[in-house]
């Protein structure tokens, strides 16, 4: 590396913020975007703000049982999911309150798996559909339910309809974060399950991010004709999130050195089990943020108003990612260091605020009474 780049690869990797500590790194430039959408067009694109605040506005529920994914109503109200229980909880936002559905069949937790991330139909107001991601006893899988709010608690869920399969199970590294874009299409960040080579085989479903159908067929416009995936080369993607022109970004688990966050470029390679963070083999697309795994070890984001937002697990924070474009276009700054535990999802609220989700009851926490919780929180 020449002198010049040596100095700024060091800015760069710089410190991160007084408010929670760790050592994040920005990255260099990357392209991600969603079919149909323009590049980032960094030039013409304003930098938000380098430096944010959060605050906590309440606790919206409490006494969770391994939540894991997140589904606000249209109407009011939240869905959650349990990882272990294999349930789906909807939660009163105004008093908290909450009541079980019902339990999704075929769930078979396990390690890092149970019944992961979901997502609601993007013709929900009229088929009232649920959409989950699960281990089942042979595979990772997404499967579709109705949700009959007619029927007494506990017997609201139909049926799953199984949209798609065959994704590899593992103890660890099932991701297992589900989102519709804004083109309508299926998202699924997936996991190698512990067997880094299937992250680089473009044959196989582990280690990928996934675009599919309502239906879960390959979308058109993917970047493999008649394959589901999307990119490739990823250890364990557990979140997805669009900025406001429809650019994807995901976070991902890395080994022992880096996590990344990374601006998702279609048929893109992110460079595992070959790289981990940051590389200079031009085959990869580096991460435009990396994190030591101590600091973060990232779950769910959410993008509000020109920022990702990062729930740590391991980190047990919150980290601000300012955006210009398709770049980190400063410092990462990091909240709530240790005041709630592992933080696993984060999701847009609307406005300036956003739903996170705590992860103290997975296992590999410390839970407190009260845990795990919903909080609302508003982020600037």
């Amino acid at each position: 590396m020449s002198a010049l780049l040596a100095v700024a690869a060091l800015l760069l990797t710089a410190g991160c913020s007084s408010d929670g500590g760790g050592s994040p790194s920005g990255g260099g430039p990357s392209t991600g975007t969603a079919p149909g959408t323009a590049p980032s067009g960094r030039a013409t694109e304003s930098a938000a703000p380098a430096r944010g605040s959060v605050k906590v506005l309440r606790t919206v529920a409490e006494g969770l049982k391994t939540p894991w994914g997140l589904a606000p109503l249209p109407d009011g109200g939240l869905l959650v999911s349990s990882r272990d229980d294999g349930t789906i909880i909807r939660i009163d936002d105004r008093t908290g309150r909450g009541t079980v559905l019902g339990k999704v069949s075929g769930v078979s937790p396990a390690g890092e798996g149970g019944l992961l991330g979901i997502a609601l139909s993007p013709g929900y107001a009229s088929d009232h559909m649920i959409y989950a991601y699960f281990t089942s006893a042979s595979d990772n899988r997404i499967v579709r339910v109705l949700y009959d709010e007619r029927k007494p608690a506990g017997e609201q869920l139909g049926a799953p309809d199984t949209v798609f399969k065959g994704i590899p199970k593992g103890v660890i590294h099932n991701g297992g974060r589900i989102a519709f874009g804004p083109d309508g299409m299926l998202y699924a960040g997936t996991g190698e399950s512990g067997e880094r080579g299937l992250a680089q085989d473009r044959k196989s479903l582990g280690g990928k991010i996934l675009r599919l159908t309502p239906e879960g067929e390959p979308a058109p416009g993917n970047p493999f004709p008649g394959s589901p995936v999307y990119s490739y080369g990823h250890r364990n993607v557990q979140g997805l999130a669009w900025d406001d022109r429809q650019r994807l970004f995901a976070s991902e688990f890395g080994q022992d050195t880096w996590d990344e966050l990374n601006a998702i470029k279609p048929g893109g390679n992110y460079g595992w089990p070959r790289a981990e963070g940051r590389s200079s083999d031009a085959a990869f697309q580096n991460p435009i943020a990396q994190w030591h795994t101590d600091d973060a070890s990232p779950s769910g984001i959410a993008y509000v108003n020109g920022v990702i937002w990062m729930a740590g697990l391991k980190g047990q924070r919150l980290w601000r990612i300012p955006l210009k474009g398709t770049e980190a276009s400063a410092a990462p700054q990091a909240f709530l260091a240790g005041a709630y535990g592992r933080l696993r999802t984060v999701i847009a609220a609307g406005g300036d605020k956003v739903w996170l989700v705590t992860s103290n009851t997975d296992g590999r926490g410390r839970p407190k009474k009260g845990d795990d919780r919903v909080l609302e929180v508003r982020v600037k």
